[in-house]
């Protein structure tokens, strides 16, 4: 593990950026709740990919995505849509793009100024430069772990990271972590932390514990182990 060395300057503490996953609606809703009651919650990202699946999949995710929109601003929490220039236009909220899912340049005039507009950047620093030139808000890293959620994502070096990190853009890291695992990474100038299964498969009562663990851990990130 790379510890930061005494003359390392300290970093901003990680913000846990927390993704929704395909519970049905009423008990996702809940769980979104009980994480975003904690305060703890720095960015949502609405991600239904099963619901997309369905026949009317996009009329669905709509009205599920007012539902959660509404909900976070309840918390000042922003929102990213996963994929979707076009539904981030219609919320007023953020976006996430994929390699595959539009330009960073169209999701900055589509949305209202100073929405958040992350791109996927897998492992690449030349798609990260490329995220930055474009004006993205921050570039996502990953796999770190193997995950339930993407299990096929190639997993990235721990020097893909850093060297990541030296490009002068948000990082946020994805993929398989834990507040286990994510003391790993610890030291790094990373921005967001963005988790899935580790809090949103959790029943209800589990998950503003389990926030409060993961703000336990990142609490320590810029302290060195002896």
């Amino acid at each position: 593990m790379i510890q930061p060395s005494a003359s390392t300057v300290s970093h901003a503490i990680p913000k846990l950026y927390l993704l929704t996953n395909d519970d049905e609606f009423s008990l996702l809703y809940q769980k979104l709740e009980a994480a975003l009651a904690t305060g703890l919650i720095a960015l949502l990202q609405i991600r239904r990919k099963q619901i997309l699946a369905l026949s009317d999949g996009a009329s669905v995710l709509y009205k599920e995505a007012l539902q959660i929109v509404d909900l976070a601003k309840t918390y000042n929490v922003p929102v990213v849509i996963n994929d979707d220039i076009a539904l981030a236009a219609k919320l007023g909220v953020g976006v996430h793009l994929g390699q595959q899912d539009g330009d960073v340049s169209e999701a900055i005039q589509s949305l209202a100024p100073n929405q958040i507009v992350g791109r996927t950047c897998h492992g690449d620093v030349t798609l990260i430069k490329a995220a930055k030139n474009e004006g993205a808000s921050y570039a996502a890293m990953g796999a770190i772990f193997a995950s339930n959620t993407k299990p096929n994502a190639d997993i990235i070096s721990r020097q893909q990271l850093i060297e990541g990190c030296q490009q002068d853009i948000k990082i946020c890291v994805i993929g398989g972590l834990t507040a286990e695992n994510i003391s790993e990474l610890a030291g790094l100038p990373i921005t967001y932390i963005a988790v899935v299964g580790d809090i949103m498969d959790l029943a209800v009562h589990q998950i503003a514990t389990r926030c409060q663990q993961w703000q336990q851990v990142l609490s320590r990130w810029n302290i060195p182990v002896a």
